[in-house]
């Protein structure tokens, strides 16, 4: 049986870790939410007294935090994963940060002789609730292999595209066409509104076409529902097109249709928007245009 630990039981890792639980994965956890934990153990999963602790005996460490600083602190401190882990384990860091975070905790854990893999996941919260995540994975396709019923449990599929750095950028180049197809999304709906057609009727019209794509059928409905509840925030999108941004800017590379995201979300987040759902991108189009989507029909 696998043995892993997983770090971060957010909107993410709570049902990555279930998903596991139910493959019959041995899962060890840690968050700084108590009942977060607790829910895990009452579906089958353990706990440890320290992040040390979890990390001790485990064939893979998985870590989906907020921030690479976080990652970065969860490895490194006194009674972090590198303290705990045995050689040869392999650490994955499934959160979104940039190419050269990664590389720098690939280094960090090569100091203890254990493998790591930046496997950041496209598919969001319905993706990790229904284990249909897709993993993006740098790294070493042999450590990747040895764990592939923890990504085979957690996701439809996974992905080792190139070496280390190469999962963190390929997840931003998913968030740039993500990010992107949402403002385009809200654009047509926001035009279709001012000019008298019912958007849900718009979208009805025009999803089996050229324009039908996961991004129309999972957020159009959100924003002509007034359905602003996060699935993924404004607030983590800024940050991983920041990202987007920064790595652009290191590599000398024009993107203009990710700098005009990066604004309407810098907009939004100065009204009040941040933690809505990026389906809110329409927000900001309603504010410059004079007009609200929403559908007619009940």
């Amino acid at each position: 049986m696998l043995k892993v630990g997983f770090v971060g039981l957010g909107i993410m890792g709570k049902p990555m870790v279930m998903n596991m639980l139910k493959a019959g994965i041995d899962v060890t956890v840690s968050d700084l939410k108590q009942e977060l934990v607790d829910e895990v153990v009452a579906a089958g999963g353990k706990s440890a007294a320290s992040v040390k602790e979890l990390a001790k005996g485990k064939d893979a460490v998985f870590t989906i935090l907020p921030t690479a600083a976080i990652v970065q602190d969860v490895l490194t401190k006194e009674d972090g994963i590198l303290a705990g882990v045995d050689a040869g384990t392999v650490v994955v860091d499934c959160s979104s940060v940039s190419p050269i975070e990664s590389k720098q905790c690939r280094d960090l854990a090569a100091a203890k002789n254990c493998p790591f893999l930046d496997a950041p996941v496209s598919g969001g919260e319905e993706g990790a609730i229904n284990g249909t995540l897709a993993f993006m994975i740098g790294g070493d396709e042999k450590a990747a292999e040895k764990i592939k019923d923890a990504f085979e449990a957690m996701g439809s599929s996974w992905i080792v595209v190139g070496p280390t750095g190469s999962g963190s950028v390929t997840k931003l180049a998913n968030q740039i066409m993500v990010n992107v197809n949402i403002c385009a999304v809200a654009e047509a709906l926001v035009l279709a509104q001012k000019a008298g057609a019912d958007p849900k009727k718009v979208f009805e019209a025009v999803r089996c076409g050229l324009a039908g794509s996961t991004v129309l059928e999972t957020k159009a409905p959100k924003m002509f529902n007034r359905d602003f509840k996060a699935g993924g925030t404004i607030k983590v999108n800024l940050k991983d097109i920041t990202n987007v941004m920064n790595t652009a800017r290191d590599l000398q590379v024009p993107l203009f249709l990710s700098g005009i995201v990066q604004q309407i979300q810098l907009s939004l987040k100065q009204s009040g928007h941040i933690m809505d759902d990026h389906a809110g991108y329409v927000q900001f189009y309603e504010q410059i245009s004079g007009v609200t989507v929403k559908t007619e029909e009940k």
